[in-house]
């Protein structure tokens, strides 16, 4: 049985104080770069030229949001829209230790968190495991049993999501299966919201790869260009698809330190009415 009380602190998820603005970031995430004979994802650390920086390490006080308000936003879904990293941990552990091929909550956050369900089966497996379909329809319909009732997108998240819908159009951008992603949006009230939803089955290459947001502006169709879109994402996977679909990006704190997202444009305490308002390009003190 899958046990949805797993402590976050035990799978190494940021504990994040709203108020605290002590987050020293002093180097450069991961960008995508691909070894052309394997077209496997892997990520590096090269320094980025035109990185921001502050004292604090949140990048929010030295931009001008109001000359930069999103015409349209972008959600990744696991552990952004979806407070659900302790549970995917749970059951990907599970499912890996019953072949043999048991993971830590280190080596998830170090080498997974953030990559598409089929990237990180057939990693951890191996290619040519003869279980990779079977462990990839356990691991969703395990999923769906757990958190199909929406319990994990938070009131606030929810609030968020539907204040941003009725002013811009909105998508999700997931390396989860349709079938997650959903059934969560249904049960949250937020099918309507959304106008775009782009899943694993939508691409050929997961975050942190572009495709799926490059996907998503041309899903959207509305005459936008990719710097017209911000992003929210709580992994440097995700923070490196965003970025380098050339779309602005917010980092949500909470799954991973700061320092590992730090190629966003901001980093954010949380995903509330204030961080929307402020990707709009509205003051949120008022």
């Amino acid at each position: 049985m899958l046990d949805r009380s797993v402590d976050p602190e035990k799978l190494g998820v940021l504990a994040t104080d709203p108020q605290d603005e002590g987050l020293g970031v002093e180097e450069n995430l991961e960008v995508v770069v691909r070894d052309p004979a394997s077209e496997r994802l892997e990520l590096e650390r090269p320094s980025r030229p035109d990185a921001r920086r502050d004292r604090f390490g949140l990048h929010s006080p030295i931009l001008d949001w109001s000359r930069m308000a999103a015409r349209a936003l972008a959600f990744d879904f696991n552990g952004t829209l979806s407070d659900d990293e302790p549970v995917l941990f749970a059951i990907l552990s599970e499912l890996f230790a019953e072949l043999g091929r048991p993971l830590s909550s280190e080596e998830y956050l170090e080498h997974f968190v953030g990559l598409s369900d089929p990237e990180i089966v057939r990693v951890w497996l191996g290619e040519d495991h003869p279980e990779l379909e079977a462990v990839l329809a356990k691991r969703v319909a395990r999923y769906t049993a757990t958190v199909a009732d929406g319990s994990t997108v938070r009131p606030e998240v929810r609030e968020a999501v539907l204040y941003a819908a009725e002013r811009v159009p909105v998508a999700v951008v997931s390396g989860a299966h349709r079938a997650e992603v959903e059934p969560v949006l249904a049960a949250a009230g937020l099918t309507e919201a959304v106008a775009v939803v782009v899943t694993a089955e939508d691409v050929r290459r997961g975050k942190p790869d572009p495709e799926s947001y490059v996907k998503a502006l041309a899903l959207l169709d509305r005459g936008l260009q990719a710097e017209d879109v911000t992003v929210f994402e709580d992994t440097e996977a995700g923070v490196a698809a965003a970025t380098a679909a050339g779309m602005r990006c917010v980092a949500v704190l909470g799954t991973l330190a700061p320092e590992r997202l730090a190629l966003a444009d901001e980093l954010a305490p949380a995903l509330n009415l204030a961080a929307v308002r402020r990707a709009l390009g509205e003051n949120p003190a008022r």
